[in-house]
């Protein structure tokens, strides 16, 4: 399987991942868990399996003042205001609103690419980003029911979350030249993790666990292993081999995996104009990754 393969297969389970946990997410919170309090559980928990796992496989340090301000401030993006915008922010708002709200993560990450990185954004990228966000847009507002209703500090906290990430995304790829996803992930959910835990430390103590149904306990664990701990590491190891607009790209992707799991549970239904809006996202992601990139000296290095 080549490089290019594995890069799109990886992104796409992510935006499969991200696209059921709008859903997933809704179920635990607010009823059994607050949303900061379930943030600790995520980050803690992603922070002590990336550092035992690192020190075990890698026991690579990362080196130097400029490197280690850029891990800090990628925790800061990446995990701490990312995570605490997105769960609060889900909390408040309506999971259409939120995976609405997301696909500005690809603009965001356009921006801070140019400015930052210097990466040129040729028409070929920048039509394929509207491609595919005409697709989405469509797609989203065609699955709007009438139940579902939006709040304006939600939605205010989902388009900080998504402005967020984009600059993590752009932040963290000098660091993936240099060293290994693994050693990225632990150092900057160590980070998160000391900046979340003030906010929901009250959260966390207050339910009582005892009583939560399996179904709860399967949903956390899904979160914590599958949202948390793979999306993070798949998507960081993936900006090893591709630029920052293709990984802000699948960001459009999560509606469409969204609306397949709801039609596989049967709380959707799949239609023609569904399949056509669907199409229009593969195609962006397509045109974006059809651009030239570098793939740098020490890609070839695994996780």
């Amino acid at each position: 399987m080549s490089k290019q393969i594995q890069v799109h297969a990886a992104l796409f389970l992510v935006a499969l991942i991200y696209g059921s946990n709008y859903s997933i997410a809704k179920e635990v919170m607010p009823a059994y868990v607050g949303p900061f309090g379930l943030i600790v559980i995520r980050v803690v928990s992603a922070a002590v399996f990336f550092g035992v796992f690192s020190r075990m496989v890698t026991k690579e340090r990362i080196v130097g003042r400029a490197d280690n301000l850029r891990v800090i401030l990628c925790g800061v993006t990446g995990v701490a205001v990312n995570q605490l915008c997105f769960f609060a922010g889900l909390n408040l708002t309506a999971p259409i609103n939120a995976a609405l709200l997301m696909v500005i993560v690809p603009v965001v990450v356009l921006v801070f690419s140019a400015i930052l990185l210097k990466e040129r954004v040729g028409k070929r990228k920048v039509s394929g980003i509207l491609l595919a966000c005409t697709g989405a847009l469509l797609l989203i507002y065609n699955s709007r029911g009438e139940s579902a209703t939006g709040n304006i500090w939600g939605d205010l906290l989902i388009i900080l979350n998504a402005s967020s990430f984009g600059m993590y995304l752009v932040l963290v790829k000098p660091l993936m030249q240099k060293y290994k996803a693994i050693t990225i992930v632990s150092r900057i959910f160590t980070v998160g993790a000391v900046l979340v835990l003030p906010f929901g430390f009250q959260q966390l103590f207050t339910p009582d666990y005892s009583t939560f149904p399996v179904s709860i306990w399967v949903a956390i664990l899904f979160m914590v292993f599958a949202v948390t701990i793979i999306a993070y590491l798949l998507n960081t190891w993936a900006l090893r081999y591709a630029n920052p607009s293709l990984v802000g790209a699948y960001i459009y992707l999560q509606p469409v995996m969204a609306i397949l799991i709801a039609v596989g549970v049967g709380k959707d239904v799949f239609t023609i104009e569904k399949g056509l809006y669907a199409l229009l996202i593969f195609a962006g992601v397509y045109l974006v990754s059809r651009t030239k990139q570098k793939i740098p000296a020490r890609a070839e290095a695994e996780v």
